[in-house]
């Protein structure tokens, strides 16, 4: 499948990608805002897609560009301080990208006019990213295949305050250059050439979901190496559901950034088991659905808190912020097992049920954990 054809035809993988960006943009823009009032940090904040493409599949659906603008365009507040900056290598691409964006409605109301280039993505454009002290930027980066992703691209914008980063991570085509020495450079500078090399020889002779697993654990590890220390990935399965064809990678250095992508990935996940999210999205499972309930997580859950929390009191915030990274689990989850674990008199909470409305369970709750009964005292989380 060539560059060209990219763009062919929406399909619900891309629709899906498009909702997730855009929520998360939106979101975040608020946050940032309202920080920014706070400490005033500045009245600008940034969206950067440097894989752009014309801003509609050939069907007529709308991109994320045009998503991303058209929710600036309906709040004020966005309207003044945003700056967005779109690039695509094809100068056909950013010439009907161009087209698109001026005409949509109230598109003039932005105090700062979309800014749209043809240039190609490499070393050039990591250089300057990180010469640059970068006003809070929601960069977004969604190229099809390999060439031009890197990890020097990515913290070259996520180093900054208030920068988050997520981007498209095609893990067919990766899958097959990691033993393709005619793509050995870009698979280098994507995973740092040491890591890709010991993830080569790791790869030689494990079965398709071992390797899977290794290659985005591989990444995930290196991200966090650069100071992005929250990292979530949410994997696309083809139409049948048969294997993975893509993943969206986010990559924050802000526990609140990641709470906030976790609750939007969850939302968009097309499989819950016991009420716990996927974090995958597989067109398959809305036609034929299974039977999920063989697969219980959350009952995995409350093994893992009282295992890990045994003999401490903490709140319900703290237990969410101490466990909850690199975890399928949404504070809700965390909530729902709290919640049976009160009513099975597993804990004790502050205040207690008696004095709380039935079925809720405030974030500033206090709850005491059993002590660990083979060791006699309290059980440090390692």
């Amino acid at each position: 499948m060539a560059r060209e054809s990219f763009f062919e035809e929406s399909t619900a993988q891309s629709r899906i990608k498009a909702k997730i960006v855009r929520d998360y943009f939106w979101a975040w823009a608020r946050v940032i805002v309202s920080a920014q009032k706070k400490w005033k940090k500045g009245e600008r904040i940034a969206y950067i897609d440097l894989f752009a493409g014309p801003g509609r599949y050939k069907d007529g659906t709308k991109s994320t560009p045009l998503l991303i603008l058209e929710t600036a365009i309906a709040d004020p507040e966005m309207c003044e301080r945003l700056v967005t900056i779109f690039n695509d290598v094809d100068p056909a691409n950013a010439e009907i990208l161009t087209k698109e964006i001026n005409d949509i409605p109230g598109i003039r109301s932005l105090k700062y006019r979309p800014q749209i280039q043809a240039e190609q993505v490499g070393e050039k454009i990591v250089q300057m990213f990180e010469k640059q002290n970068l006003i809070p930027t929601f960069f977004f980066v969604d190229p099809w295949g390999y060439k031009g992703l890197s990890l020097g691209l990515i913290n070259s914008v996520v180093k900054n305050w208030g920068c988050d980063c997520i981007f498209f991570f095609n893990y067919n085509r990766i899958n097959m250059g990691l033993h393709n020495e005619a793509v050995e450079q870009h698979i280098d500078v994507l995973f740092g050439e040491e890591r890709a090399a010991t993830l080569r020889e790791m790869l030689a002779g494990l079965p398709p979901e071992e390797r899977e697993t290794a290659i985005v654990e591989a990444l995930v590890e290196a991200l966090k190496e650069l100071g992005a220390q929250y990292v979530l990935p949410f994997r696309f399965r083809d139409e049948k559901g048969s294997r993975t064809s893509h993943y969206l990678i986010f990559a924050t250095k802000h526990p609140l950034g990641y709470r906030i992508m976790k609750e939007i990935m969850a939302k968009y996940s097309s499989e819950e088991h016991q009420g716990v999210a996927s974090f995958e999205y597989c067109p398959a499972s809305q036609i034929h659905p299974m039977l999920f309930e063989f697969v219980r997580p959350l009952d995995d859950l409350e093994g893992m808190l009282v295992r890990d929390f045994a003999g401490r009191t903490l709140t319900v915030t703290e237990i969410y912020d101490l466990h909850n990274v690199d975890k399928p689990y949404t504070m809700k989850n965390y909530k729902a097992v709290l919640i049976k674990m009160d009513e099975e008199n597993v804990i004790e909470t502050d205040p207690p049920s008696t004095e709380r409305r039935k079925g809720t369970f405030g974030d500033k709750v206090k709850v005491t954990f059993p002590p660990d009964k083979n060791k006699g005292g309290v059980h440090e989380r390692k």
